[in-house]
């Protein structure tokens, strides 16, 4: 979006999309030794490692969502509507082959080809490098329209292809000839699957049968049946387990034991929605699956009766998410609430940090027993939410209302579940009214107390630890309509309420006597308060927003621009903008102080709810049936942005929303270096009048000249000399008076060290310096130094003094040599300290 207009939001990233329709698929990556998954997201492919689940890579964008997905030992191709593209490093798009007049629906690589059919019918052979159609063959929908293709282990040039009929054609590529006809089974085929065995495949119908068959003798082996409808994705574990799964439309997985040749277990709602793709890992108990519910699951086989348990999964919302709000004050954790019924929380650091809080329940002992098909106990989904951190390790810490429901229900974000507590007003504890329903929510900043606005206009305080009704407000109830927005300030002073009856009421939090009644133009959509400066946003039925402070209860600012239903308001952290989204499409930012439209943008589908970071820094969107969360970042924290005023006839430009880019540990894939990321060298020398160093770390010239010092700080001590042994009879001097000898003083030693002189051995650096005196080549001589650390420079150095072997005119060449480093302005220090150790020598 920077491009466009430089606007103040950018887009960045989508959190808690993972999985749709489309059948993962599994890659082993050589050089690493370790097995990646690939799936299509939307119009990018993200490619995760089976090792933790990681997303490692997301390819560039396709212009339309992904249909068919399939790789080969290289590439990974993917097409939408009738193009089919060819990626490389998980990432760009590298070859592209276009040729089918309809939507291609089955993709099959095929060594230096690859197989695409489309539902016209056709099936084309591409030859992968060329992207030149090898061969193009049109069969006849009504007597065989193409549904399923395979090509079998070691069949050479031949692929088997299942069609809606019921019957299979084995064909020769090569030759392009119809090699076997099999009849099949009177039943569509929607899935082949090649089984350890060589020559045998796996057939799914759908009539719910798997035909075990061997195609060489055409003879069925083995026959099973499921009863959850056709079959969706069959595979078969390759670890020593005699095991075939198969998956169903309606998200269970039937697992068979193919020695006994019966039904071993069944693993119920493994998906939400129809198991899109199944595969066991090769060698191992994993088996990977993924469906249309947004959701990735690594199952591990390794408890008793051969059942799986989830291992590792990556989960977002299966239905669209309606709001959204960061929890917390390190803008790091979005509460969202999706219309499939559950509560998730998705980290803006790492999908690992991602946790669900699973769905409202009004029983959840008999909801677990039910499963999720039958859950006649689940809840509606929430509407509304608020949450606070203060106490969220001592009780629950969030507050939801559900659709049409009058029960708000507690959730702990801790222990990531269903509270503790149902609140609802005493006199609806034993019958349920049927128009009656909680419609607004809040929470007060000590994290003690929810208040909650029901549509009769009732509004009820409770307290969060016991769940105790602790009083209401107004007599009977606190406004003639519903209420359609609540606020607590931050220090539990005031409770504001909205009524649909245009009317704002600010009442004492502790007394709950009412203080002040403002009339309004146009009844309020919502409110919503920013606590630290005390400003209250006011969204109106007739599509405008209003400022209003609530220390002089007056509006202050009143903005109009919107032509749609407003459909959430955020501020930024300072209180300084205020963000609206609406059903035109748009998302506008007003600047409160000047009380301008400082910022628009135009998307292509209506943000449902939007939240900003309490850092500032990013601000969070969700969108009409779309599962994503979208980021976008606030360009003003680190690029100039003019936040001048927008023209009132100011048309905002689209903005396309931001992919999954990859998060910052990425590793990718395949590690080529881009362009950029060449090093930089530096030039030897920038300029002929600059001093430059040498690269050298200092200790290889700081301490030359106090080597001295530190040979004697690293000398070895002595070790304690063993006292001679006293004689028995100590000898005493002849005399009158008895005197001890006194003890023989040892003589000195005589220095081992011979002064060697003139039979020293040249060293190489003496002997460039002899040569440097006729040919006045010093870098060489300069190299060897440098090579050197700084006791050997010493040795060198001394050597060069006629008392040490040497003469005066290497003294002199070694002079030249400096004089020369210092005329050149390089290696500068090295100069220095070669110099001063020479004088002090």
């Amino acid at each position: 979006m920077a491009g466009e207009g430089g606007g103040l939001f950018a887009g960045f990233r989508v959190l808690g999309c993972f999985s749709s329709h489309v059948p993962h698929v599994l890659r082993y990556h050589g050089r690493h030794r370790e097995f990646y998954l690939a799936t299509a997201v939307g119009r990018s492919i993200h490619t995760y490692n089976v090792k933790k689940l990681g997303i490692v890579a997301v390819s560039n964008a396709l212009p339309q969502d992904i249909m068919c997905l399939a790789a080969d030992r290289m590439l990974m191709f993917a097409s939408y509507d009738n193009v089919l593209h060819a990626f490389a490093r998980n990432k760009e798009v590298v070859h592209t082959y276009d040729g089918h007049k309809a939507r291609i629906h089955l993709l099959q690589p095929f060594g230096d080809h690859v197989i695409s059919v489309d539902v016209d019918n056709v099936l084309i052979v591409w030859n992968v490098q060329s992207e030149e159609e090898y061969l193009q063959m049109d069969f006849d929908k009504a007597t065989f329209a193409v549904s399923a293709i395979l090509h079998p282990s070691t069949y050479l040039n031949k692929i088997l292809l299942g069609s809606e009929q019921g019957s299979l054609q084995l064909w020769n590529i090569n030759s392009n000839k119809l090699l076997y006809s099999f009849p099949g089974w009177r039943s569509a085929v929607t899935t082949l699957e090649q089984a350890p065995a060589v020559d045998v495949v796996a057939i799914g119908l759908v009539s719910g049968h798997i035909i075990v068959h061997n195609i060489k003798f055409d003879e069925t082996l083995m026959k099973f049946q499921q009863d959850w409808g056709p079959i969706t994705a069959i595979s078969f574990r390759t670890d020593g387990h005699p095991v075939m799964a198969a998956g169903s439309p309606i998200g269970h997985i039937a697992l068979w034991d193919l020695e006994e040749k019966k039904l071993m277990c069944q693993m119920q709602d493994a998906h939400s929605t129809a198991i899109a793709g199944m595969s066991f890992v090769p060698g191992e108990p994993l088996l990977i699956t993924n469906g249309a519910d947004n959701a990735i699951r690594v199952w591990i086989f390794d408890g008793p009766g051969g059942i799986g348990r989830v291992l590792r999964s990556r989960m977002g919302h299966s239905a669209p998410p309606t709001k959204i709000r960061y929890h917390g004050q390190n803008g790091q954790q979005i509460l969202s609430a999706g219309q499939d019924g559950t509560l998730q929380s998705f980290s803006t650091v790492h999908e690992k940090f991602n946790k669900s809080l699973g769905r409202g329940s009004i029983n959840k002992k008999k909801s677990k027993k039910k499963g999720l098909k039958l859950d006649t106990m689940a809840l509606p989904p929430i509407t509304v939410f608020a949450s606070e951190v203060a106490h969220q390790s001592d009780w629950d810490s969030i507050v939801a209302c559900h659709q049409g429901y009058i029960t708000c229900t507690t959730w702990n974000y801790q222990k990531t579940c269903m509270g503790a507590h149902k609140l609802r007003p005493e006199e609806f504890s034993k019958h349920k009214p049927i128009d009656t329903y909680a419609t607004a929510v809040d929470i007060t900043s000590c994290g003690n107390f929810a208040v909650i606005g029901l549509s009769t206009g009732q509004v009820d305080v409770y307290n969060i630890q016991s769940g105790i009704h602790r009083g209401h407000f107004g007599k009977e109830r606190a406004h003639k309509g519903a209420i359609r927005g609540l606020a607590v300030d931050g220090l539990n002073q005031l409770i504001i309420t909205a009524g649909s009856e245009a009317v704002i009421k600010f009442w004492k939090f502790k007394t709950k006597e009412l203080v002040c009644t403002i009339k309004l133009s146009s009844s309020p959509s919502g409110i919503l308060l920013h606590r630290d400066s005390g400003i209250l946003g006011v969204a109106f039925d007739d599509f405008s927003v209003s400022a209003l402070d609530i220390e002089t209860r007056k509006i202050v600012r009143t903005f109009s621009g919107h032509h749609g239903r407003i459909t959430d308001m955020t501020f930024s952290p300072d209180g300084r903008w205020l963000i609206t989204s609406s059903m035109d499409c748009t998302i506008k930012t007003w600047d409160l102080p000047s009380g301008c439209l400082i910022d628009c943008f135009l998307l292509d589908s209506a943000a449902v709810s939007l939240t900003m970071s309490p850092t500032g820094d990013f601000l969070a969107s969700t969108h009409v049936d779309d599962l994503g969360i979208y980021l976008w970042s606030n360009r003003s924290l680190y690029s100039l942005v003019s936040l001048r005023p927008l023209p009132s006839d100011y048309e905002p430009s689209m903005v396309t929303r931001p992919s999954s880019c990859p998060v910052q540990d990425v590793d990718t894939v395949d590690e080529e270096t881009c362009d950029e990321m060449t090093e930089y060298v530096s030039p030897e020398q920038l300029e002929e009048q600059l001093v430059t160093l040498s690269l050298l770390p200092e200790s290889r010239w700081k301490n030359l000249l106090s080597l001295d010092v530190i040979k004697k700080k690293n000398k070895p001590r002595e070790p304690p000399k063993v006292p001679k042994s006293a004689p028995f009879f100590i000898p005493t001097v002849p005399g009158l008076i008895p005197r001890y000898v006194a003890p023989e003083e040892e003589s000195e030693t005589q220095s081992k060290v011979v002064n060697l002189g003139v039979l020293v051995q040249k060293s190489d650096f003496y002997i460039h310096l002899e040569d440097a005196l006729s040919t006045n080549e010093y870098t060489t001589p300069l190299n060897l130094l440098k090579s050197l650390g700084p006791s050997n420079i010493e040795i060198e150095l001394r050597g060069l003094a006629p008392e040490g072997g040497g003469s005066v005119e290497v003294m002199l060449s070694f002079l030249r040599m400096i004089e020369m480093m210092l005329n050149k302005k390089y290696n500068f220090e090295l100069a220095q300290a070669y110099l001063a150790l020479f004088l002090k020598v």
